[in-house]
């Protein structure tokens, strides 16, 4: 950097400022802010002499090259509120810091911090047990390193934290006995660990929630009705865990949840009637789960689902023609897998924006509605494994289409390469 210079005053270099303070009769401008956030940096963060600085109270370094273990000496920063090791991923590969080694002394005196951010790095080893110790930590953001442990004792009493996120790790630990009461908690994200337990209880507490991720766990036991009170939820995901029992009815009130899923657990009993009260739904998962019953009509009121996966259940009955409702599916609407019987919908066709349709491996019977043919922008159709029969309406984007997406059945047939051609039968 140009105007890093020998013999003139770090203050008036890039991404450095000052303030002044007073000391005795004196006073003289300190170094407060090293903000240099993607700035080509390389080397190690030791080199950084921080017992220099006794006044820094913000370092943001993220997405640099820096490697080697946090300086012990950054212990000395007692006025240091914010530190930003992040490292977004550059040029599209992945991420090249590799800072390591938690060392809990090292943060024992850092009792002013309030945002400690170190994802895609290196780090190995617990969280530092006195993480909080100052009591004022808000921001706890370690995404993507390899650190294992439970997490720290300091954080259950941790009463002002507004983003704890901890994905993508090794942590591991009860959770339900680890995590205190957040009133002030916005977002929490614990996903991809190795935590088990219950969800826990004192989540009700944190009224302010917006997004709660636990998905890839190993949490058990049955989704809390108490969750029903964080009325300001819009992201639910508590996929691939051991969640048994029903989904509440009480979740249909979480009037702005926007992102729900429940997918690869182990949930039985049916989908709430009250399910189209989720007017703000956008993406709803719930499939590979022993889910049965009837797909309720009431789903076709989620009239902004933009995705929605029920696959992999034992559904049965038919495919409710208020699906067709939901003119914002875009990206996927999957059914397949589960006992799903009778004619196809006509209402279908009014899916004109939707991109994937699976209904395969059901009992579908009839023909694939005529209807199909208005959905211009579909390019994957799968009625693979039912017993339909009559002509497959093509589209452009379907010209291509694979013939294993259409058998095997009763008798389909159409222009569709390995498909057999229909033939119009005379009039006599």
């Amino acid at each position: 950097m140009s105007s890093w210079q020998e013999n003139t005053s770090p203050c008036n270099w890039t991404g450095i400022m000052c303030t002044v303070v007073h000391i005795c009769r004196r006073m003289p401008w300190v170094v407060t802010n090293i903000s240099l956030p993607g700035a080509g940096i390389r080397g190690q963060l030791g080199e950084l002499n921080f017992s220099a600085l006794p006044f820094l109270a913000y370092i943001d370094l993220s997405n640099n090259s820096l490697h080697g273990p946090i300086p012990a000496n950054i212990s000395s920063l007692s006025l240091l509120s914010y530190l930003n090791l992040y490292l977004n991923y550059i040029k599209g590969q992945i991420p090249c810091n590799k800072l390591s080694g938690f060392r809990p002394q090292e943060f024992g005196d850092l009792i002013n911090l309030v945002q400690l951010v170190l994802s895609y790095n290196s780090f190995s080893g617990p969280l530092p047990a006195n993480i909080c110790s100052g009591g004022r930590l808000q921001y706890l953001i370690v995404t993507s390193n390899i650190l294992n442990g439970s997490i720290p004792r300091s954080l259950k009493t941790c009463t002002s934290l507004v983003q704890l996120q901890l994905q993508e790790n090794q942590l591991t630990g009860d959770i339900s006995q680890h995590l205190g009461v957040y009133p002030q908690l916005i977002k929490m994200i614990l996903a991809s660990n190795r935590f088990f337990g219950q969800i826990p209880p004192n989540l009700g507490a944190s009224t302010k929630l917006t997004v709660l991720h636990l998905a890839q766990n190993m949490i058990t036991s049955s989704i809390l009705t108490i969750l029903s009170k964080l009325s300001n939820l819009v992201e639910l995901k508590l996929d691939y865990n051991y969640l048994s029992g029903e989904v509440p009815p009480e979740i249909c009130s979480l009037a702005n949840l926007y992102k729900l899923t429940l997918s690869s657990n182990q949930l039985s009993g049916s989908i709430p009637t009250l399910i189209g009260n989720l007017s703000n739904l956008g993406y709803l998962d719930i499939s590979g789960n022993r889910l049965s019953g009837l797909i309720p009509e009431e789903l076709g009121g989620c009239t902004k689902l933009q995705s929605l996966k029920i696959n992999n259940n034992s559904f049965s009955g038919s495919l409710p023609g208020a699906i067709g409702n939901l003119a914002g599916l875009q990206i996927m609407l999957d059914v397949s897998n589960n006992n799903l019987s009778g004619v196809l919908p006509q209402q279908l066709g009014k899916l004109q924006m939707l991109e994937f349709l699976n209904l395969s491996h059901n009992q579908f019977n009839g023909s694939i509605p005529s209807s199909f043919a208005s959905m211009v922008s579909i390019s994957t159709l799968d009625v693979s494994y039912n017993d339909l029969e009559g002509p497959v309406p093509t589209t452009r984007l379907l010209q291509n289409a694979s013939a294993s997406c259409f058998l095997p059945n009763k008798g389909l047939c159409g222009s569709i390469s390995g498909l057999p051609p229909c033939y119009s039968i005379p009039v006599a």
